[in-house]
């Protein structure tokens, strides 16, 4: 454990590369749980040991922190060393498939009743935010009934179980290796007590779901107590989510986007966040909210972006930088959507959107890739070959099917495959 000698440090860490290195290559001998449990005592103390200490922790800290520590086997994504490999699980499009399953009716509407009860309750911390922060209310709202169900949801685990087990043995060991170093210096703070510092399966912590870096550049002290704490306190969980957006970029005064009618001669291959354009010249094309309201006049010199996630097959919008903020949280169109819906429906008693998802996202994954790479053969711009059709893939397929006399649609379909080669 830590305060071992430099020598002894380094001849413990080759002697556990040695015996990791006889686990994997000598599979007869398959490692059993004690022995994975064995090897994560020594992991901790001469591998992640030294990384904490050069980052700031002491020794003190350190075999605090890890007292109680325990390797969780049931979570997923897992890849124990002397395990056998886990089989490759089917590639999913969850950002592209059925998307409107994702805006379930039932669940938006309970979670907007719920957020203009609360922007009542707590008017005037919502009101103090926004003048710091400049974040409306209803976004932060929404983001807090996303994230954590306005912070009722249970978070069950002991967080530092969950970034040590994924450190060890994940998938994706680096990214949890530098949460754990964080979430140590979280405890270093003293804003919260390991007991008390729960969150996730996937590490992300209390209401707001921060991980633990993003705990430490973004949370604040909102409720004046000395310590931010997003785990009790409704105050610092609100603040800290708008204090997130602001650093992240966030336009005060402007809206998140707007759900629009493309007329027919208007090609939908001119989304991305990399064409914007003043929305005056979006309206110019005959691009209108699809409610009949006029763009708002502060708006209508800005810049917009058109955004169609599902091509012609659903809603489109035309979106402000806001949007991009909202998808640094949550990576994800339909994620910034979502919230963008819900933060209309508690400020101003929104609805759904009114158009219709169609039924895409059915195709395999690799279908969709080899459409990319045929486009890339074509020299279009497809962003990551990836299989998911993104903004970059669905324009370039709206180019290259305008190009070849087809309607545009801008969404991967199996009666393009044989055409698109």
């Amino acid at each position: 454990m830590p305060g071992r000698a430099e020598g002894g440090t380094r001849r413990a860490r080759l002697l556990a590369t040695v015996a990791a290195l006889l686990v994997f290559h000598f599979p007869a001998h398959a490692a059993t749980k004690a022995d994975v449990e064995a090897q994560f005592q020594q992991w901790l103390s001469v591998d992640l040991w030294p990384e904490a200490q050069k980052s700031g922790i002491s020794a003190t800290s350190f075999k605090a922190a890890f007292a109680d520590v325990k390797l969780n086997w049931d979570l997923p994504d897992l890849a124990p060393p002397g395990f056998p490999k886990a089989k490759e699980r089917k590639q999913s499009q969850a950002e592209f498939s059925s998307p409107g399953s994702y805006f379930s009716e039932k669940r938006l509407q309970g979670l907007a009743a719920t957020g203009r009860s609360l922007a009542s309750a707590h008017a005037s911390t919502l009101k103090r935010i926004e003048r710091t922060y400049g974040v409306p209310g209803p976004i932060v709202l929404a983001i807090w009934g996303r994230e954590s169900g306005f912070g009722r949801a249970k978070i069950p685990h002991p967080i530092m179980d969950v970034l040590a087990t994924k450190a060890f043995m994940s998938t994706r060991p680096e990214l949890f290796r530098r949460e754990l170093i964080a979430a140590l210096h979280i405890l270093d703070s003293g804003d919260v007590r390991e007991a008390e510092m729960r969150g996730s399966w996937a590490g992300a912590m209390g209401q707001p779901q921060f991980l633990p870096s993003s705990f430490l550049k973004y949370a604040v002290d909102f409720d004046g107590d000395g310590r931010r704490d997003i785990w009790t306190s409704v105050p610092d969980s609100l603040a800290s989510i708008a204090n997130y957006l602001s650093q992240k970029g966030w336009q005060a005064g402007r809206d998140w986007g707007f759900e629009v009618l493309i007329p027919k001669g208007v090609s939908c291959a001119q989304e991305g966040p990399d064409l914007a354009r003043p929305i005056a010249d979006w309206a110019g094309m005959g691009i209108g909210r699809i409610s009949g309201k006029a763009f708002p006049s502060a708006e209508r010199a800005a810049a917009g972006m058109m955004l169609v996630p599902a091509g012609t097959h659903g809603p489109q919008f035309v979106v402000t930088p806001n949007f991009y903020v909202i998808k640094e949280y949550n990576n994800s169109d339909l994620y910034a959507l979502f919230i963008g819906n819900l933060a209309d429906r508690i400020a101003s008693g929104g609805g759904a959107f009114r158009g219709e998802w169609g039924d895409v996202g059915n195709m395999l994954r690799s279908d969709v890739l080899a459409m990319q790479k045929a486009l890339v053969s074509k020299g279009y711009d497809v962003g990551k070959v990836d299989g998911l059709p993104g903004y970059k893939t669905r324009r370039s397929l709206g180019d290259w099917q305008a190009k070849n006399g087809l309607s545009a649609t801008c969404f991967p379909a199996a009666s393009l495959k044989s055409q698109l080669r």
